[in-house]
């Protein structure tokens, strides 16, 4: 008889899904990215912001998202951020994202280390328009 998953097992399998439904790449080592700052778009339920959507940013975005008052770009030492520069890869929050599609700055998207969880603020359509890695 098959084993069945507590639901506590079956969500914490759920969460490293991608929104392709396959398992979560790493989105960046250097600079190290994520809620987590393991590499991944990994989320909880204390990662309020949603970092899920991995970016690759542009030098556009970067001056759109400090404009919105999230400066990504200037290095903060006394937390471990080294400040994103063009072509960098980041977590990002999904309603940041969806907040520069709006304005036409949204980065591109890299859809095997974007974590499922976006899908609760943004389309897979929308992601697949901005997709780096879809073939």
């Amino acid at each position: 008889m098959a084993r069945s998953h507590s639901p506590e097992r079956k969500r914490i399998m759920e969460a490293r899904l991608n929104v392709l439904g396959e398992p979560l790449a790493p989105c960046s080592e250097n600079p190290v990215t994520g809620f987590f700052r393991d590499g991944c778009c990994n989320t909880s339920r204390e990662d309020v912001g949603l970092h899920v959507v991995c970016v690759r940013v542009t030098a556009e975005f970067l001056s759109f998202s400090k404009s919105r008052g999230n400066d990504l770009s200037t290095p903060h030492v006394e937390f471990g951020f080294p400040g994103l520069k063009p072509g960098d890869q980041w977590c990002l929050c999904a309603a940041r994202w969806q907040e520069a599609l709006e304005a036409g700055k949204a980065p591109r998207v890299v859809l095997q280390a974007t974590h499922a969880a976006a899908l609760r603020v943004v389309k897979l359509k929308d992601l697949k328009a901005y997709a780096i890695d879809l073939v």
